[in-house]
Order: C-alpha cells, then sequence, then structure tokens
C-alpha cells in the first residue's frame, strides 16, 4: 500500500512538472523531482528536505563534490553523478544556444555569452571569446585552467587563438572560487598585460570579465568606477539566463 501510496504522488509531481512547469515550486520539491529518477523507490521528500538543510540551495547541492553528497544517508553514486550532471548539462545546452556569427556588442552580451562556459566550474577557467571587425562572435576558446595570473601561459595562447580565429576583438573571461566578487590586483595586472601584448597583433582587447556564483564583474567599468575601488556591475548574471 505504502508503495502504492509514493508511486501515485510520483506520477502527480510529475504530470504537474510536465503541465505547469516548476514555477514557484520551493527547491526542495525540485530536488525531489529530480531524486526520483536517481532513486526509483520510496519517499525520497525527506531526504530532498536533508540535502537542502546540509547545503543551502537547489544549486549548492548540484555544486557539492560527490564525495559530500554521499556522506548524506541515502544518497549513492547514481544519485550524487545526476546531481552532479545537472549543472555541467545545462552548461552545455546553452554553450549550443550560442555559435559563430553572433553578434557581441557589449560586456553584458559578452557575459551571456561566456558564462555557460564558466557556469559549475570548480577550478578556475580562463576563456576568450574572439569577434570579427564587426564584433560577430568567431568562437569561445579556453586559454588556461589554473590562476590567471600565469601571465605567460595566458598570453601566449590568447594570442595563439586570436591569430588562429583571425580577430580583431576580443572579451576575456574567468571565474573566482573563492566566492570574492572582485577583481584582484593579479586580474588588473592581467588585463594589462595581456592587452598589450595583444595590440601589435591588431587585436582590441575589450574587457575582461570576472564570474563569482551568480555575479559578473567587469573589470574595465570597475576601472571607470574611480577613486582607485571595484563595484559591481552587472550583479545576478549568471541567474538571469536561467
Amino acid at each position: 500500500m505504502e508503495r502504492a501510496v509514493h508511486t501515485g504522488h510520483r506520477g502527480r509531481v510529475k504530470e504537474e512538472f510536465l503541465v505547469r512547469g516548476i514555477e514557484g515550486w520551493p527547491d526542495h520539491r525540485v530536488l525531489e523531482l529530480i531524486l526520483f529518477f536517481a532513486i526509483p523507490q520510496g519517499d525520497v521528500n525527506p531526504l530532498a528536505h536533508e540535502l537542502i538543510d546540509r547545503f543551502g540551495s537547489l544549486s549548492g547541492v548540484m555544486d557539492a563534490l560527490p564525495e559530500e553528497l554521499m556522506k548524506v544517508p541515502g544518497i549513492g553514486k547514481n544519485s550524487a553523478t545526476l546531481l552532479n550532471l545537472f549543472p555541467a548539462a545545462m552548461g552545455r545546452y546553452l554553450e549550443g544556444r550560442t555559435g559563430p556569427g553572433e553578434i557581441v556588442h557589449t560586456t553584458e552580451e559578452a557575459g551571456h555569452v561566456l558564462a555557460p562556459y564558466l557556469y559549475g566550474a570548480r577550478n578556475e577557467m580562463v576563456y576568450i571569446l574572439c569577434l570579427d571587425a564587426k564584433e560577430k562572435m568567431l568562437g569561445v576558446r579556453r586559454i588556461s585552467e589554473g590562476n590567471i595570473g600565469s601571465s605567460d601561459v595566458t598570453i601566449r595562447r590568447a594570442a595563439e587563438e586570436c591569430l588562429a580565429l583571425r580577430a580583431s576583438f576580443c572579451y576575456l573571461a574567468h571565474n573566482h572560487v573563492t566566492g570574492i566578487a572582485l577583481p584582484s590586483p593579479e586580474d588588473v595586472e592581467s588585463t594589462n598585460v595581456v592587452r598589450a601584448a595583444l595590440e601589435p597583433l591588431g587585436v582590441r582587447l575589450v574587457d575582461h570579465l570576472v564570474f563569482v556564483d551568480g555575479d559578473l564583474v567587469s573589470v574595465r567599468e570597475s576601472q571607470r568606477a574611480g577613486q582607485g575601488g571595484f563595484r559591481m556591475i552587472y550583479p545576478g548574471q549568471i541567474k538571469n539566463l536561467f
């Protein structure tokens, strides 16, 4: 009897999603629906609540390392894999919605293009977005993984990709994994060094974007804010994509 009740509940939740989507659902209910596909039987609602309590939010659960997830009783390797798959798949999905030929006129537009590549990354990643003379997108390339302060690697790869794609303009982007939404002195120095290195090649570095969780900071606009300080230019930029 208990199994039939749970089966009926699962069917109702799935049907509601298919008809109305998840608008207005609390995080634990979305997580419960996801867990249906990893744990085929039983009531997973208490488990969904426990995960949210431990990791703080649905995004916190999906960003948690597999070994941390599996410390929660009831979460095995299959469940941890499925939860980690969601942000990775979403990044690939959004990446597929942008491609060569898209026009990028502003830092905000560049942020929308670059966000999927950095979404959910656990390591610091550095990407470059290359544009032609009419600001048409030529491609996005990963140029390094690790600290952007490794200027030699960043400069060489940035130059190689810009030359290979015959770029006239480019945007540099990387993520902070520390959760601090401010460009560091190293970020500013890297921006200046890469800009100076690309200029003789006829490539203009338009801006350097720093992604932190749901926030996007423009190094160029932050410097323009004056007083030697920085300010958030596009708060919540990544979250607004979903």
